[in-house]
C-alpha cells in the first residue's frame, strides 16, 4: 500500500512542483523531478531541503549520507512516507544535489 500511497502523492506533486519550489533550484533538480516531493523552504512529501541543509550541517559523511539515501532511497529519517530510489541521477547528478543542498544550511 505504500508504494501507491508515494506514487499518488508523486503524480500529484508533479502538478504543483513548479509553483512549490524557488527559481533557484538547480536545473538538474527539475529535471529529475526532485521538485514533485521537495521545495527548498517548504515540506511537500518529503522534506524541506532547507530542513535537511540544518540537520546536517557539521555532520562529519553528511555528503556520502544524503548520496546514498538519494541512490537507494529510504524512510524513517523524515517520518513514515519512503523516498524511492532515483535510479535516473547519475553520481554527478548526485553530488550537484546534495552540494546544493547542504549549501543551503544556516
Amino acid at each position: 500500500m505504500k508504494p501507491f500511497i508515494v506514487s499518488i502523492a508523486v503524480a500529484l506533486g508533479m502538478g504543483f512542483a513548479g509553483n512549490a519550489m524557488s527559481a533557484d533550484m538547480p536545473e538538474i533538480a527539475k529535471k529529475l523531478g526532485c521538485n514533485a516531493c521537495h521545495s527548498i523552504e517548504k515540506k511537500i512529501v518529503g522534506p524541506a531541503w532547507q530542513a535537511v541543509a540544518d540537520k546536517y550541517k557539521g555532520v562529519a559523511g553528511a555528503a556520502d549520507k544524503l548520496n546514498a539515501k538519494i541512490a537507494k532511497g529510504g524512510s524513517g529519517v523524515w517520518g513514515a512516507t519512503p523516498m524511492p530510489p532515483q535510479i535516473r541521477a547519475s553520481d554527478a547528478d548526485r553530488k550537484e544535489l546534495v552540494t546544493f543542498i547542504l549549501g543551503l544550511a544556516k
